[in-house]
This record gives C-alpha cells, structure tokens and sequence, in this order.
C-alpha cells in the first residue's frame, strides 16, 4: 500500500502542472476570449430589444399619423361634400330664377301675342262686316246674273 500511496503522490505531482497549465489557461481563455463575446453578446442582446422598442415606437408613431391623415382626408372630404352641395344649390337657385324669368318673360310674350291676334281679329272683322254688304251685293249680282244666261251654273243644279 505504500507503493499505491507513493505513486498516487507521484501522479498528483505530475498532474500539478497540468492543472496550473489548464488553470492558467482557463483564466487566459475567460479573460481574453469569454469575457469579450460575453459583452459582445450583452451589446448585442441591449442593443436588439433597444431597435425592438425603437420599432414599436416608430409604429405607434405611425399609426397615429395614419389616424392623423385619415380624420384630416375625411374633413377635407366632408368639406368638399359641403361645397358641392353649396354650388348645387345656388345652381339649383340660378336655374329656378332664370326659370321664373324665362316663364314670366314667355308669359309676357303670350299675353301681347293674344293682344296683337285679338287686335288683328277685331280688324279682319270690321274689315269684313264693312264689306259685307258689297259681297252680298256681288254674289247677288252673280247669282242673278249666272240664271239668266244659258248654260249657266242654275241650270246644271236643276
């Protein structure tokens, strides 16, 4: 047994150095090479949810100026809708005036019209009555005057 301890102690001062050497190298190792992409990956990982953040902010951002021009398009619409239907309503105005004119205008017209054609009738009947009694006469006379001849148109009626 006191071979099995002795080389046994043999054995743990041979592992000293590489146990220094792996403890060295783990130090070297989380020093210079861990440590730095531990930070890194920190960096990183802030740096991810920091543009997540900033992207959710620039969204809402977004969205309220998409309300913003949605409520300012559908006033400018409703402001439109508003000023058509003012303009239809004075050219509806217009058009009803003009209308009345023109019917007053046409009615105006009508009214001298049948003056004039009344004026015009009382005259063609003063002028026909006042010779009246010389067509009566004249028809007389032809009358007379087509029964007495031979061939005349009294005969051929009989």
């Amino acid at each position: 047994m006191s071979d099995l301890i002795h080389q046994l102690g043999d054995l743990l001062l041979g592992a000293v150095p590489v146990i220094i050497i792996v403890l060295i190298f783990f130090l070297v190792l989380r020093s210079l090479f861990f440590k730095p992409i531990l930070g890194v990956m920190a960096q990183r990982q802030a740096r991810t949810i920091g543009a997540q953040k900033e992207a959710e902010a620039a969204q809402a951002a977004a969205a309220e100026r998409i309300k913003q021009y949605e409520e300012a398009l559908r006033r400018a619409k409703a402001k439109v809708y508003l000023e058509q239907e003012a303009e239809r309503k004075k050219l509806l105005d217009e058009r009803t005036v003009f209308l009345k004119d023109a019917r007053s205008k046409s009615s105006a017209e009508v009214s001298t019209a049948k003056e004039r054609v009344a004026g015009d009738f009382q005259s063609a009947k003063k002028d026909i009555e006042a010779t009246v009694p010389q067509l009566a006469l004249e028809i007389a006379r032809r009358v007379l005057q087509g029964t007495s001849g031979p061939g005349g148109p009294a005969r051929e009626a009989r």
